[in-house]
């Protein structure tokens, strides 16, 4: 036993592990991207940079619109968005995060180009899978008054957590930062959007896009392409737009009290468009308007 407690004393007084230490002081805006094509239409953006390996990922310090900022990409779906968000505040000096990425739209009045900046984001599958009585459902606990309305067996029941400054409570959506989030307003009407790919006619949308901020987004690590269940977001959420990221991205950073805003171009409709889905198609234009904005908007942020 003596020897025992000598040992677990003296792990304890090891230094932390390489994985704690910083590698970059310099306070920067963390440009989070989810897959290639968002971090393409960023990464030339970025002057002078300074690239780090972990984990089978890249980290690009450099400057964008004259500002210190880190490029990355979370990979997607919510457990790789929700580690790699943990990981670059571990290991870098962040000041805040800036999503770039596509989406799917689920408000009728947004159109694939368009960009969006909601207020709160979501997690419409932190659920309880109801057993079926009968006509009804049987839920294994209790639903909130306030909890969006049920999809069959699938019970909304929030995410219990808190922080450093707030008790823990239920959550059903976490909102982006309030001071990024005026700035994203200042900055909307300033962006000008693209309507085709390196000018090829079949990558090219009918409608010019438009930029819109406000609403909810919500996420899931789903690939959603079903109109029945769009409408049901659309309804029990008030959702306007979909991906696969970034509530979880809101929710670490809400974890760890980091500034955090996300703005995502509709690549698809979530199961709304008239034939197939688009994202393949549009993807490339997606990303890039929403790397025109998000440029825009970090070029207006303090150093």
């Amino acid at each position: 036993m003596r020897v025992l407690a000598f040992t677990l004393l003296a792990l304890a007084a090891l230094p932390a592990p390489a994985l704690a230490r910083k590698l970059d002081s310099t306070p920067r805006t963390v440009v989070m991207t989810a897959f290639p094509p968002e971090w393409d239409a960023l990464v030339k953006s970025v002057d002078k940079p300074k690239s780090y390996k972990i984990n089978g990922l890249t980290f690009l310090t450099g400057k964008m619109a004259g500002k210190p900022v880190l490029l990355m990409q979370s990979g997607v779906s919510m457990v790789n968005a929700a580690m790699n968000t943990q990981l670059v505040l571990d290991r870098f000096t962040v000041r805040r995060i800036v999503f770039s990425g596509i989406a799917g739209g689920v408000d009728p009045g947004l159109s694939i180009g368009d960009v969006i900046v909601p207020q709160d984001w979501a997690q419409y599958l932190e659920v309880s899978f109801a057993r079926k009585t009968g006509d009804s459902w049987k839920v294994p606990e209790a639903v909130d008054a306030d909890a969006p309305a049920n999809w069959g067996m699938m019970f909304p029941r929030g995410v219990r957590m808190g922080n450093a400054t707030e008790a823990v409570k239920r959550h059903y959506s976490f909102g982006v930062d309030p001071a990024l989030f005026d700035l994203a307003k200042k900055v909307a009407g300033d962006v000008k959007l693209e309507r085709c790919v390196r000018n090829e006619a079949s990558a090219c949308l009918p409608h010019d896009p438009k930029i819109v901020v406000g609403g909810t987004g919500v996420s899931a690590g789903v690939f959603a392409d079903n109109a029945e269940f769009r409408d049901y977001l659309a309804s029990a959420w008030k959702a306007r737009v979909l991906d696969m990221e970034s509530a979880a991205v809101v929710q670490v950073a809400y974890a760890n009290q980091v500034p955090t805003i996300v703005f995502r171009s509709l690549s698809d409709l979530a199961g709304g468009d008239a034939g197939e889905n688009q994202m393949v198609a549009f993807m490339a234009l997606a990303s890039v308007n929403s790397a025109h904005v998000v440029h825009a908007f970090v070029a207006e942020l303090p150093n």
